[in-house]
């Protein structure tokens, strides 16, 4: 006869085993997605700190600044316009097959095109052709780059325990200052020792390749670990499937959970464009040099890694919704305030410069510590994927052209200079509206 206390010590040790076996799948989900987002936020920003002081290479020479400067804008801004089409692509799919497959297949896809980018011609050799290429292909890494999010971070999130959602949401979104820190190191680095200025220049003919073939090695690399080591979601392995995730996004109370996010995140991305997008361009217009701009955004960045953390654990013990409100209220009030000293006289000192930076980013960056948390926790299984990858990126879309706004409120008679002012307080009062809006989620069990 079989002793049951030995069958109860064997089912317990299964039940270890597994749990065992589910943590480490969590911790491998989590680092594929912190990475992931660290080369995702490397390669969309690789315009405007790497290929920022080389856009002569792409630009006709007759150029006025203020055109110089709105393309600029359009070439970072047609990679976040690409993001909600793969969104919505990748997203119905990372619902419908796996969160697994879609991440591979993006990240596959963006290595690709950051590759080709670091192999354009420039306006000399294919004229304007050249720049017409350089922006469809920042659109179609867009699309790939609107991908790998919709996959991993949901697959990270399904992974992780309720009481630790914040940590590693804030942990997966360090990955965008430690990139910009990173970018801006390497940046700075090639600009020392690479002579940078006109389209003749070596850094504009080739030393600005330098961080492309960088991205998409990186990409190659995390798309190699996910392959070999990333297992799929548990809880969408278990999950009903939806026949239709988009569909089904537009069906019940989705659309207005999905009006809601995307309130949420315009606010987010209005704030963040301006600090990371527009501001060196309008600091360039003052004509503060590249390296004084690079090194003040990596001193913030360098600052802003150690803030994502503390943020997250904060949502996760007051609520997201109340550290939301409160971070909006700030990029409607306060921030717009110290951009104004920025761009009216801060810039002149180097010191002066390098501190007010910082503080309007701590006005704009903190909420992206926990917005991968709260959106998933705002959507079911079926279409979690769909709803976080369009949420999250179709709010891209009206603060991707802020150069055109920026434009429009120059001929209303605003100086050109301060017209990112409104667009900040603009984000930070959609950001606190938005979160208002919507409920607590720290407590939703995910699965």
């Amino acid at each position: 006869m079989a002793d049951p206390t030995f069958a109860i010590d064997e089912a317990l040790q299964a039940d270890l085993h597994a749990a065992r076996v589910i943590q480490l799948a969590g911790k491998r989900a989590l680092r594929a997605a912190f990475v992931g987002f660290f080369v995702d936020m490397f390669d969309a920003y690789l315009p405007v700190v790497a290929l920022g002081p080389a856009m002569v290479y792409f630009q006709p020479p007759t150029l006025s600044p203020a055109l110089q400067s709105t393309l600029f804008y359009v070439v970072f801004a047609l990679s976040l316009v690409g993001r909600p089409v793969g969104a919505a692509i990748f997203g119905h799919y990372s619902d419908k097959i796996g969160r697994r497959r879609v991440t591979l297949i993006s990240m596959a896809g963006f290595a690709l095109v950051t590759f080709l980018i670091g192999l354009l011609p420039g306006y000399e050799t294919w004229g304007l052709s050249s720049v017409a290429l350089l922006i469809v292909l920042r659109f179609v890494d867009g699309v790939f780059l609107g991908g790998e999010y919709t996959g991993a971070n949901p697959l990270a999130m399904e992974y992780a325990p309720k009481a630790k959602r914040g940590i590693w949401s804030a942990f997966i979104h360090t990955g965008f200052p430690i990139s910009l820190a990173s970018m801006s190191l390497l940046t700075t680095a090639l600009l020392r020792w690479i002579p940078a200025g006109s389209a003749h220049s070596a850094y504009a003919i080739w030393g600005w390749r330098i961080p492309f073939f960088i991205g998409a090695l990186l990409a190659a690399g995390v798309f190699l670990y996910a392959y070999r080591h990333v297992p799929e979601s548990k809880v969408w392995t278990k999950a009903q499937k939806v026949r239709s995730p988009l569909k089904e996004l537009g069906r019940g109370d989705n659309p207005r959970v999905l009006f809601q996010v995307f309130l949420v995140m315009s606010g987010a991305w209005f704030t963040l464009n301006t600090v990371t997008s527009i501001l060196p361009g309008v600091l360039a217009l003052r004509h503060v040099s590249s390296i004084v701009v690079t090194n003040a955004q990596l001193i913030e960045n360098l600052i802003m890694m150690f803030v994502f953390v503390p943020f997250g654990i904060l949502g996760q013990r007051i609520g997201r919704r109340t550290v939301l409100s409160l971070l909006g209220l700030a990029g409607c009030t306060i921030g717009p305030i110290l951009y104004y000293v920025l761009v009216k006289s801060g810039y002149r000192n180097t010191v002066e410069l390098v501190v007010l930076v910082t503080l309007i980013n701590l006005c704009a960056t903190p909420v992206w510590a926990f917005v991968t948390a709260y959106i998933n926790e705002r959507f079911t299984t079926g279409v979690r994927a769909c709803g976080y990858g369009i949420g999250y990126s179709a709010a891209t879309i009206i603060p991707a052209f802020s150069s055109f706004y920026m434009l429009g409120l120059k001929a209303l008679g605003m100086p050109y200079e301060y017209t990112e002012v409104a667009l900040f307080a603009l984000g930070g009062l959609l950001l606190m509206i938005g979160a208002l809006a919507g409920p607590e989620t720290r407590h939703v069990e995910i699965s």
